[in-house]
């Protein structure tokens, strides 16, 4: 028998609501792991404390759901910029990360980071885009052994250009997780946000899929699976033939529909495709 995938989501799609309320309408709906904004949580990740962090994992543990981890990391607090020339900026927003990776460990075991944050990565004040890349991989490297000594992964995940000029493809996010060379980092394959690819996406998936910890489904507008025409039988017949063990999570950035019926549809949808590839 096949393995089979946990379906996960991300939760700020159900907005300001108590992540109790979150936690139990994701698992009646049928999910299996909860992925979390940090800033649904708190504006800064040292404002939650440590009682606070055990009531959050504890909630996620008696709803029984699995813990995957953090996204959209650099929301809040507002300001912050990792490739910015200035140097003392982009301390403060390196030591935010190694914030949120005790955070990431606090509320789970074996969390990823996925590090996207396209405005707090871009190239700015004047620098090219190899600087910022630059600066970029030399932070990233610089909170890779805590990250490493949390037993937190962070994932770089490539955005279009459209969002963002720094990474723009999974062959430059692998570049940098090569350059760092630590077990700590990571990349991860995001269907919204590989538009630019040139390849099929099934193709580069297989490609990089040894260094590959994560997986995020969305049509390529950002609305829900199932609400437009992006055919993930091929990324996933990939996965399911390479053995991914990872989390398939849902991350939706038009929360129109509701909370409730993005989740279950979205669900009903990827679980329909996954009986496709495995009839």
């Amino acid at each position: 028998m096949p393995a089979k995938f946990r379906q996960a989501i991300c939760n700020e799609v159900y907005e300001k609501r108590p992540l109790q309320d979150v936690c139990k309408s994701i698992r009646e709906i049928g999910y299996d792991g909860i992925e979390i904004a940090p800033f649904t949580l708190a504006e800064e990740p040292l404002q939650i404390t440590a009682s606070q962090r055990r009531e959050y994992r504890d909630t996620i543990q008696s709803e029984g759901l699995g813990y995957v981890g953090l996204h959209w990391l650099m929301v809040s607090p507002k300001g912050l910029h990792v490739t910015t020339p200035d140097r003392d900026l982009r301390a403060r927003s390196w030591k935010h990360i190694d914030h949120l990776i005790d955070l990431c460990a606090d509320l789970g075991d074996g969390g990823i980071m996925v590090f996207g944050s396209p405005m707090q990565r871009g190239a700015t004040g004047g620098i090219s885009r190899i600087d910022a890349m630059n600066n970029y991989s030399e932070g990233l490297a610089g909170v890779a052994p805590h990250a490493l000594d949390r037993g937190v992964t962070i994932l770089v995940e490539a955005l279009p250009k459209a969002q963002c000029d720094v990474i723009n493809s999974l062959e430059e996010a692998v570049s940098i997780v090569n350059a760092i060379g630590s077990p700590a980092v990571r990349t991860m394959f995001d269907s919204h946000n590989a538009v630019d690819e040139v390849e099929p996406h099934a193709v580069l998936v297989d490609r990089y899929f040894d260094l590959i910890r994560h997986i995020h489904v969305n049509e390529m507008d950002g609305r829900h699976p199932g609400t437009g025409d992006y055919d993930f039988k091929p990324v996933f017949e990939v996965l399911r033939r390479r053995g991914y063990h990872g989390w398939i999570s849902l991350e939706a950035f038009d929360f129109k529909p509701g909370a409730e019926k993005i989740a279950s549809e979205s669900l009903r949808y990827i679980k329909g495709e996954l009986e496709k590839i495995d009839a």
